[in-house]
């Protein structure tokens, strides 16, 4: 279950990544626009966002992570974030829900990030099999998320 710290850390990311990364340029666009409605309508979404992201509905979970995902990190590459990404709110609950989007692996690095431990740490943990190593080297997506939903059930 989301802590209400939780629930406010992520609206609050959510609502500063929307308008720094879409309602300001519009507006440096478009100066005549009047986007205080869509302002407003933001923080009412962002407080939706954060609780359909936090709920207990997986799926819901995951296609609202790739819905605000693509649109906020739009892109002809694909997503790949530098690790501190990993520590934001938004990042945590990637992590958590959707793993890492359109990868089934990652580096020991990114495992990490993705975890919030050491590089070290991920290599402990692979040593005593509580992640899985990916044949084609790192860490495996699914083995991350699955940690990170024991790790939130205890």
């Amino acid at each position: 279950m989301a802590t209400l710290s939780e629930h406010v850390d992520l609206r609050n990311d959510l609502i500063r990544l929307v308008t720094s990364r879409l309602l300001d340029p519009l507006e440096i666009l478009l100066p005549q626009a009047g986007l205080a409605d869509l302002r407003l309508s933001v923080r009412a979404d962002a407080d939706m966002w954060a609780a359909q992201l936090l709920g207990p509905d997986d799926a819901l979970a995951r296609q609202v992570t790739v819905r605000l995902l693509s649109v906020l990190y739009p892109g002809d590459t694909p997503f790949d974030p530098p690790e501190s990404w990993w520590a934001t709110p938004l990042g945590r609950v990637t992590a958590r829900r959707a793993g890492h989007p359109g990868r089934d692996h990652v580096s020991l690095g990114v495992a990490g990030a993705m975890l919030g431990i050491t590089r070290q740490g991920v290599h402990d943990l692979v040593n005593r099999a509580k992640l899985l190593r990916h044949p084609d080297g790192g860490v495996t997506v699914d083995s991350i998320r699955a940690r990170l939903s024991l790790r939130r059930d205890q």
